[in-house]
């Protein structure tokens, strides 16, 4: 059946130039140019506040004492503006710098924003840290870790959720500014008496002094084995990529636009790329308090029955959710598909049957199809670095450098490393030297260690293919290497959508197996009620008889053995974010995974593990 045609959107970045370099090495750019961009992303906000102050800017639905979501709540471009100068001469008169800056342990929320746009028309950096290292995890080691390497010489709080967290990682010296309540172990400052502080001449004096080289933020990276590393985020850095994207995507510049996002603004993704963009754009951001989770996930549809986004962020299991509900949720179809001139993902693969439903969905409610944007991009990077250059993606495809950034290819062990050069990329990891000087090449690229291929090598300017993480790629026992990234995402595609994640193993031994995280929508596969333990959906015959088929199809398709799934196990219990085998927007690190359940991999391919799947004959 023909396709109905894309909603109209043009792509700024469709051609590339490439030179070849020594032996093994080839350099990719943009034929567009960057066009100059502000010095500093504060002053994009002073002009959206001069120019249209009664914007809506940010909005939050409020919260009832039971915990539910009330109306909306909106703060205006002027509003902003005034809160984070009174904020911003607060913690100036506190004395705060580069040394001791803020360090934010909140969801995203108002006064989450507001905290750190003050800091940033201030000069002082701040750092969001993942709610989940104070509310999740037991141990607080990743939390500690963050305090110890940042050294604050304040720490905001939402609320005394995170009383536990605070009394055992921060140091009694610190000052505790809270957004709301109190805490009953220490001394807290209420977040409503740094908004009263009158403001003087300094605050202006601070903008004047900040540059492009000054540091916004630090943004910790998911850790796998190690612990998290502090990326530099200068104003350089996030000002450049708000100005790529905008050549890439000139969608962007048509009208202010409107999202509708939970991507938290601990991850580059969230905090960086959309309210960068909410920013640079004068545009307005809904925050949702919703999540591609079986409990949260309602909330971000009824958000999206209410709001109609011009683009739209999420990640794949997101958007699988979504995908769900469009079959039967009219009035979703209809306030979602409205106005939106992109979906964008991002994080791991996007199956293939998600991508049609989504299509279904759209041409039966508006007769035509929304691209479906992507790309690859870091916390180094700011994080844009390459996107598509036409509609007609696939899963995998990537696309072409940003303006203004360099690819350097280097051909490493029979696979094809990307590394990034460009303003956007970060000058290193705070207080880490050692790291720093490890992570760029002797001609300064930063080493992401992603491994590309191209699209059709007959046509560079179509770009790029995603093919895996250099470092999860492993041999076999007889030397034969296994791309983890391609055969992980056929996986994800071929269980769909009942396999959320998928970990491959064998290394050193003599075939390739795989360990399943299952999605949500196992137990409907089973019939059985959302409560029931994991333990016993997996030992549900119909449960059973899918994994077998899935291990027979995926065995079936190999061409030999290092593509070829001899054994399958499904994991009662989920990725661990103590462990660093998840972060908190819900992306797999193989290589944590691996590293923790050891035994459990030698016990899969030894064949004394209880469940497994072998192909059938």
């Amino acid at each position: 059946m023909e396709r109905a045609p894309f909603r109209p959107m043009n792509f700024g970045v469709t051609r590339v130039q490439v030179r070849d370099g020594a032996a093994g090495v080839r350099y990719v750019q943009a034929e567009a140019s960057l066009p100059d961009y502000p010095t500093r992303l504060t002053d994009r906000f002073a002009h959206w506040a001069a120019v249209a102050p009664s914007r809506p800017f940010l909005a939050r639905r409020t919260r009832r004492p039971d915990g539910t979501t009330g109306d909306w709540r909106p703060i205006d471009y002027g509003e902003a503006w005034l809160a984070a100068r009174a904020i911003a001469q607060a913690l100036l008169d506190r004395g705060l710098s580069v040394e001791r800056p803020v360090a934010i342990l909140s969801e995203n929320s108002l006064e989450h924003a507001l905290m750190s746009l003050g800091c940033m028309l201030a000069g002082i950096p701040f750092t969001p840290v993942s709610p989940a290292y104070a509310l999740v995890s037991r141990d607080f080691e990743k939390l500690r870790h963050v305090l110890a390497v940042t050294t604050p010489g304040l720490v905001f709080a939402a609320d005394a959720r995170y009383e536990s967290a605070l009394r055992a990682t921060v140091d009694p010296g610190t000052e505790l500014v809270m957004g709301e309540g109190r805490l009953d172990s220490r001394d807290t400052t209420p977040l409503a008496a740094l908004l009263q502080t009158p403001v003087t001449p300094e605050v202006d004096q601070a903008i004047a002094a900040t540059g492009p080289d000054t540091i916004v933020k630090f943004l910790f990276t998911s850790g796998s084995t190690k612990l998290p590393k502090a990326v530099i985020n200068t104003q350089k850095m996030w000002c450049a990529n708000q100005q790529q994207m905008v050549v890439s995507m000139p969608v962007l510049a048509e009208a202010p636009p409107v999202l509708v996002d939970w991507l938290p603004w601990n991850h580059t993704f969230g905090g960086n790329h959309n309210v960068g963009m909410v920013i640079f754009h004068g545009g307005t951001l809904y925050i949702d308090d919703g999540k591609p989770t079986p409990a949260l996930m309602g909330e971000t549809l009824r958000n999206l029955r209410e709001i109609s986004p011009t683009v739209y962020f999420n990640v794949p299991t997101g958007f699988e959710a979504i995908a769900r509900a469009m079959q039967t949720d009219d009035a979703l179809r209809r306030t979602l598909l409205a106005k939106v001139r992109m979906f964008f993902y991002s994080g791991a693969a996007l199956a293939q049957p998600i991508w049609d439903s989504l299509w279904d969905a759209q041409e039966r409610e508006v007769g035509e199809r929304i691209v479906m944007g992507t790309g690859l991009g870091m916390t180094e990077s700011a994080p844009f670095a390459v996107f598509i250059t036409n509609p007609e993606v696939r899963a995998g495809d990537i696309g072409v450098p940003a303006a203004g950034l360099v690819l350097k290819l280097v051909d490493i062990d029979g696979k094809t490393e990307v590394r990034y050069g460009g303003p956007n990329i970060t000058p290193g990891y705070w207080r880490a030297p050692d790291q720093t000087a490890e992570a760029f090449d002797e001609e300064g690229f930063f080493r992401t260690g992603d491994a590309v291929r191209w699209i059709d090598p007959s046509n560079l300017h179509l770009g790029l293919r995603f093919d895996g993480r250099i470092a999860e790629d492993f041999k076999l026992a007889t030397g034969t290497f296994v791309s983890v990234g391609p055969l992980r995402a056929r996986i994800i595609a071929a269980g769909a959508p009942t396999v959320q994640d998928a970990v491959i193993t064998g290394l050193n031994r003599h075939e390739v197996g795989a360990m399943i995280f299952p999605s949500p929508a196992l137990r409907s596969l089973a019939g059985v009620s959302p409560d029931m333990p994991m333990a016993e959906v997996l030992a549900h015959p119909r449960v059973r008889e899918h994994f077998q088929s899935l291990v027979d199809s995926l065995s079936a398709q190999g061409t030999g053995s290092a593509n070829r799934i001899a054994r399958l196990s499904v994991l009662e219990q989920p990725p661990s974010l103590d462990l660093g085998e998840v972060t908190d927007k819900g992306s797999i690190n193989q290589r944590a995974v691996l590293h923790h359940r050891a035994a459990m991999v030698d016990a899969l391919h030894a064949g004394s593990l209880p469940g497994v799947f072998l192909p059938r004959p």
